[in-house]
């Protein structure tokens, strides 16, 4: 009997606020399921907007804060530090943001953190602007920004059943918008911190959150599922690794992706942006980087028509596309090829993004998803400020370039490893209309 069976029956909260439609009928999804078109409902448009402000917020940093450490003269090492605390305080953090959003509902957490976003990169705009002389002022509002992140993380997957009753589809629409972000983030980053301050970013980047938080706020959702009232934080902790646990698909997922995480995705921002700046400039590196946002567009558009009765499966076969990127960056690619290698990675990657994603949020009840979510993030990206970390003394010890194709060699052992586990390959599709 899993802990599951044991555990006493879920709490549901009140409605936070009031919806403006009677109660959804029992639906075989792990959560409440919303009315109303499958997903374009008024809930998922404005659930969309606030997702699509955030993620332009946060495509841009990434490159902004590479380019602009760069330009500015430090070294790669600095870049990969600071990357490292951006991740590094996500991952330390998301298994309690998991926790409170389940505690004080995802929608009050998520607000939160795009109102602490939003000072942050309003405070990082005015570093910029007067010049990086203590690199650790940096270091540290990117620590609070991971854990804005944190925050925000849990709430962003377990709101996705509450405001669209397709599933997959609602997760393919959102990961175009993510692509269309990762199109324009990086872009825009690039082209203003060649052409003006990386302040600017930073500015933008904050609007981006305050529009973010305040169509949040206007959410106006039905029943929220909650666990058991009465019980602790570390008692929620426990409730969420049991479950977790028990789901031998997911955490087999989640070993495979600490290792992929540490050796291949980790670095490769870091190593990329050393690489391909010097030689081609930051509005080279912000436009391939947008070219991989188009990749993902297609991907999430192919994911919201094709429906696979074993999507971990397919998703991981797609996932064969992804060394594409750091081999094409590796051998020299011509600038035209690499941006082909990195469409193609895109949409893989895409692919396998949004069949994990409705695996997850269909598979697990919704009196955990906030916490079995916020587990297997914390299990995704908790090596990946490892890997960035060690980017720069990787480099040095090996050259950049090696550790970018022993990043692709591990890309394709990962697919591998995806496809002899047998709890992750015959996991089949949940039950149900959209998922």
């Amino acid at each position: 009997m899993t802990h599951a069976e044991q555990a006493p029956p879920a709490q549901i909260r009140p409605p936070e606020p009031p919806s403006d439609s009677s109660p959804p009928s029992p639906s075989p999804s792990p959560s409440p399921s919303p009315s109303g078109p499958d997903i374009w409902s008024r809930n998922f448009r404005l659930y969309f907007t606030a997702r699509s402000g955030g993620l332009l917020g946060d495509a841009m940093l990434p490159v902004a804060v590479s380019a602009g450490l760069i330009g500015s003269g430090h070294g790669l090492d600095t870049v990969g530090y600071a990357l490292a605390c951006w991740m590094g305080a996500f991952a330390a953090l998301i298994l309690f943001g998991g926790v409170l959003a389940d505690r004080f509902t995802a929608r009050r957490m998520m607000i939160g953190a795009d109102l602490a976003n939003l000072v942050t990169r309003v405070l990082m705009a005015v570093l910029f602007f007067r010049g990086i002389d203590q690199v650790w002022q940096l270091y540290a509002l990117l620590l609070v920004a991971g854990a804005a992140g944190a925050m925000f993380q849990p709430g962003a997957a377990s709101t996705i059943p509450l405001v669209a009753r397709d599933v997959q589809g609602a997760n393919g629409v959102l990961r175009i918008s993510e692509a269309l972000t990762a199109l324009l983030g990086p872009a825009l980053a690039g082209t203003l911190v060649g052409a003006a301050e990386t302040g600017w970013v930073m500015v933008i980047a904050a609007c981006m959150f305050g529009l973010s938080a305040a169509t949040l706020l206007a959410l106006r959702l039905g029943p929220v599922p909650a666990p058991p009232a009465g019980d602790s934080l570390w008692r929620n902790l426990v409730v969420g690794w049991h479950e977790f646990r028990s789901r031998s698909w997911m955490w087999g997922v989640i070993l495979i992706w600490m290792i992929f995480s540490v050796l291949a995705f980790g670095p490769l921002t870091p190593l990329a942006a050393g690489l391909i700046v010097p030689e081609h400039g930051s509005q080279v590196f912000g436009l391939l980087n947008a070219v991989f946002g188009v990749g993902t567009a297609c991907g999430g558009l192919l994911a919201i028509r094709i429906k696979p009765r074993r999507p971990l499966a397919a998703g991981a076969l797609a996932m064969l596309a992804f060394p594409l990127y750091p081999v094409g960056i590796a051998v020299g690619l011509p600038v035209p090829l690499l941006a082909v290698a990195l469409l193609v990675a895109g949409a893989g990657s895409t692919f396998w993004s949004v069949m994990w994603a409705t695996s997850v949020q269909t598979q697990v009840p919704g009196e955990v998803l906030n916490r079995i979510h916020a587990y297997e993030v914390a299990g995704s990206v908790c090596m990946a400020p490892v890997g960035a970390a060690l980017a720069g003394p990787a480099a040095e010890a090996f050259g950049a370039r090696a550790v970018l194709l022993a990043g692709g060699a591990v890309g394709v052992l990962v697919v591998a490893a995806l496809l002899l586990a047998r709890p992750i390959r015959g996991l089949g599709r949940a039950a149900g209309p959209g998922h």
